[in-house]
């Protein structure tokens, strides 16, 4: 059962910017990806891309649905970044012999080969954090649950 809000004197405490659960996701996500950007502007692609092949870098030859599903994308937001991530010659789009409807992504020698470059990322974004890495890991797991509650409202 959900917990109410505590009863304040001042109601308008509940409606401050730096009260809002939103806004700390909304700015921390903003400052995440401006740390992002310059290391993986060396690399020659976006955030969104660099997720899509976090993903493919974990399992190659997804359909873009369960790379959709895995990232939390439409296919009309992933299809225009995947033919992007294909024009920089980083994955292939082939459609299934079966269903032609089903398109499966494969990453190219290319694709496979920016994985050890990106492989010094996640050190750089650990040190910008200023954490220990259990309270990554813990942080990381609560918003992970926090997501999957907001998921089945």
């Amino acid at each position: 059962m959900p917990t109410r809000l505590p009863a304040t004197d001042n109601a308008s405490a509940l409606l401050q910017l730096d009260n809002q659960l939103c806004f700390a996701l909304y700015s921390t996500s903003l400052a995440m990806t401006r740390l992002y950007k310059p290391l993986l502007g060396a690399l020659g692609i976006t955030y969104p891309q660099y997720l899509a092949l976090l993903v493919l870098w974990e399992q190659d030859g997804l359909s873009v649905s369960a790379l959709g599903d895995r990232l939390f994308l439409d296919s009309g937001t992933l299809t225009p970044l995947l033919k992007r991530l294909e024009a920089l010659g980083l994955v292939s789009r082939l459609r299934a012999v079966d269903d032609e409807r089903r398109v499966h992504i494969t990453l190219t020698p290319a694709g496979r080969a920016l994985k050890a470059a990106a492989a010094r990322i996640p050190g750089c974004i650990l040190s910008a954090t200023q954490c220990e890495i259990p309270e990554l890991v813990a942080l990381t797991r609560q918003l992970q649950s926090l997501r999957q509650r907001l998921a089945s409202t």
